[in-house]
């Protein structure tokens, strides 16, 4: 099952900075100082901290040389249309 997905649009340019320059985990918080919602931010195209990859470089190198499929250029940017970025 999917999980649901919210969308809000942001139109204060500081909020926007803000959102963009944060790290981790972010609190949204009322003007009365009740957190609201809790979120974690998502670093585009970065694995997590301590990922490693399972194959050798000459496992690699040989994977490249039996490409199928389409080149990954192709898939984000058909990833980008569908869902935006």
């Amino acid at each position: 099952m999917t999980p649901a997905v919210t969308t809000i649009v942001i139109s204060d340019p500081d909020l926007l900075a803000k959102l963009a320059a944060a790290d981790g985990q972010i609190i949204f918080r009322s003007p009365t100082g009740e957190d609201v919602r809790t979120v974690e931010t998502v670093p585009f195209g970065k694995p997590p901290p301590g990922f490693k990859i399972p194959f050798t470089d000459e496992q690699l190198a040989e994977f490249s040389k039996q490409r199928t499929g389409k080149p990954l250029a192709e898939v984000w940017k058909e990833i980008h249309e569908k869902y935006g970025q």
